[in-house]
């Protein structure tokens, strides 16, 4: 038997498997491990808890204001760019229409399912 490593986010050793993902009992944190490199990378989850990758298409959930005005709720983002291990929150790239590339935060946006 394998032993799975501790949870990168609270160090637990109670880590156990779930299909393709790793998931810690004490913090609830899930992330899945790329065999290929032996390194853990966390998944990022929308508002909704819907797990996002590359390209998904996205909608803003609140008003988000920043330097130059408002990103309105309901805006519509196409082709998202997850950053993962983002020191400032913002873990997720995008181009938004009318007001240009942009960082945004995972918790404030929903993926649109096609």
């Amino acid at each position: 038997m394998t032993q799975l490593p501790p949870c990168p986010k609270c160090a637990s050793i109670y880590t156990y498997e779930d299909g393709a993902l790793l998931i810690c009992p004490e913090c609830a944190h899930e992330w899945s491990e790329s065999a290929a490199t032996g390194e853990a990378t966390t998944l990022i989850r929308d508002a909704n808890g819907t797990a996002l990758k590359d390209g998904d298409s996205v909608t803003v959930i609140k008003d988000l204001k920043y330097r130059g005005g408002v990103v309105k709720v309901g805006t519509k983002v196409k082709s998202i760019r997850l950053i993962h291990g983002a020191s400032d929150g913002h873990d997720i790239d995008c181009k938004i229409p009318g007001i240009g590339q942009m960082g945004l935060k995972s918790e404030f946006i929903k993926k649109i399912i096609e």
